[in-house]
């Protein structure tokens, strides 16, 4: 059961990559939080504690549905579908996808763990996992994305700790958790002013956006609204 869920979130890391679709993406990083929150409890089935049974319910929680939320809230309000113009292709994302599954299988032979883990597979899919988001960290141009790949690297770093054991405490990865619905929501925020400002969510528009005077981000703004550049001129 354990491998089942560890190759699922591998596939559906994979496929994120491979798609443009920012809804089907969101989705599907939904369902890998999902099944992240039953991976939790069955591989520490024998040992079931109060702190293990909140931290499944918090994980189901924020990844399968306040996180998704919150990021269905961002793209309908900058109207975004796709993934538009990224820095690399569907296509060659999915080859390195496979060349960072390939070298996460090679590294985990070599990373000391304090024991054995309880699957063969925990460390190499959690480090495929982790290498996953980065690449949709780096590859895509809109903010929803990249914050997409950054839930990715969390879910990675999060199925790691169970071949740490008790090692990493619960309130740690509870923690953990937290801290990644508190990103989230500001960079909803950040989601949000982008939009208002520009046509699109390209991240790369944060740093026109930081350079702009206070002038010129309201003429930006009553542009938008269908405010000639005459009517503005007229109106100083």
């Amino acid at each position: 059961m354990v491998e089942v869920l560890l190759i699922a979130m591998v596939l559906l890391g994979l496929t994120v990559l491979g798609s443009n679709r920012v809804a089907g993406s969101i989705r599907l990083v939904a369902v890998q939080g999902a099944v992240l929150a039953v991976l939790l409890f069955v591989s520490r089935i024998s040992d079931v504690t109060l702190n293990l049974i909140v931290l499944v319910v918090l994980t189901i929680a924020l990844k399968g549905w306040a996180i998704p939320w919150l990021l269905f809230r961002s793209i309908r309000a900058a109207r975004v579908k796709r993934e538009i113009d990224p820095f690399l292709g569907q296509t060659f994302s999915l080859v390195l996808g496979t060349a960072a599954i390939g070298l996460a299988f090679a590294l985990s032979g070599a990373l000391p763990l304090p024991h054995e883990a309880g699957s063969a597979l925990i460390v190499p899919v959690s480090l495929a996992t982790l290498f996953t988001g980065f690449l949709l960290l780096v590859t895509r141009k809109q903010a929803v994305t990249q914050v997409l790949g950054y839930l990715v690297m969390e879910n990675g770093i999060l199925a790691f700790s169970l071949a740490l054991g008790n090692e990493l405490p619960t309130l740690v990865e509870m923690g953990i958790l937290l801290d990644i619905f508190v990103a989230v929501f500001v960079m909803g925020i950040t989601i949000y002013q982008i939009s208002r400002e520009f046509d699109n969510i390209d991240a790369n528009n944060l740093r026109e956006l930081n350079d702009m005077t206070g002038d010129q981000r309201r003429w930006v703004r009553r542009l938008k609204n269908g405010v000639t550049v005459k009517e503005i001129r007229g109106g100083m």
